[in-house]
């Protein structure tokens, strides 16, 4: 336990519990409503925001929440105006953003140590600041999925029926794309661009292959989000191996172990 007389280790602790529980709930919703390949489009997509920020000198956090939240809500406007599927404008958007991220980040001066934590996930460089704009999102997302749980478990499942209920079935839709973007940007701080829509996935499959109904699904994928989490966290200290590549395979073995768990 002496890691944790290290302020940047007692961050980083708080920052894997407060992305895994915000990840693993969201996931819930993303496996639902089949948006695994809108996470990975957006997670790709903000680096044209994070190379705003850069570039203006702000916090590329900030720059890149209301970059992902603009790409979210209009990929699922113009889906929903029915003249471009959806997964053509995610992969149009997903190269448009890293190609725009790649253009602005050779204007960049000098050299940016930080941008490969934003690539590859650095959960040991989390600062208090980031910290508190996790906290706010956090709050702010699951503030929403609780208010709406319902209904956004009934668009879920029958959207059809949801509009015939008199749901406002877009507007739910939309609201669960801008929390999905504002769940991005935090995952990124701690596994990167590359591999944050892995959080958004795993967990949720995992709960979807032991469970028979959403209860026990959204109670294993908490579970199974927060203690991949902690598991990464310490093999990374231990092993010294990169922290989000470590969380990700945490995950993804406990997947893999749900297979034999089911049999």
């Amino acid at each position: 336990m002496e890691i944790f007389s290290y302020a940047f280790m007692q961050r980083a602790f708080l920052a894997v519990v407060l992305v895994g529980l915000l990840c693993s709930t969201l996931s819930f919703f993303v496996v639902l409503n089949r948006l695994s390949f809108m996470g990975a489009g957006i997670s790709h997509s903000i680096l044209g925001g994070i190379a705003i920020g850069v570039l203006a000198g702000i916090n590329p956090l900030y720059s890149g929440a209301v970059f992902a939240v603009f790409v979210a809500l209009l990929i699922g406007y113009l889906s929903k105006q029915g003249k471009i599927q959806e997964d053509t404008l995610i992969g149009i958007f997903y190269a448009s953003g890293m190609a725009l991220g790649i253009m602005l980040i050779s204007f960049k001066q000098g050299y940016y140590p930080e941008l490969f934590s934003f690539l590859f996930g650095n959960v040991l460089a989390v600062s208090r600041e980031d910290l508190h704009f996790l906290a706010v999102v956090m709050v702010l997302v699951l503030l929403y999925l609780l208010l709406f749980f319902k209904e956004l478990l009934t668009v879920s499942f029958d959207e059809e029926l949801a509009r015939a209920s008199g749901l406002p079935a877009t507007f739910l839709y939309l609201g669960l794309l801008a929390c999905l973007a504002l769940t991005v940007i935090v995952a990124v701080k701690v596994v990167g661009v590359v591999l944050a829509s892995a959080l958004l996935v795993i967990p949720a499959a995992t709960g979807y292959r032991l469970s028979k109904n959403y209860r026990p699904m959204l109670g294993l994928s908490l579970l199974v989000g927060v203690v991949s989490g902690l598991a990464g966290l310490f093999l990374s200290y231990y092993l010294n191996i990169p922290s989000g590549a470590a969380i990700v395979l945490c995950a993804a073995a406990i997947f893999f172990l749900s297979f034999f768990a089911r049999r």
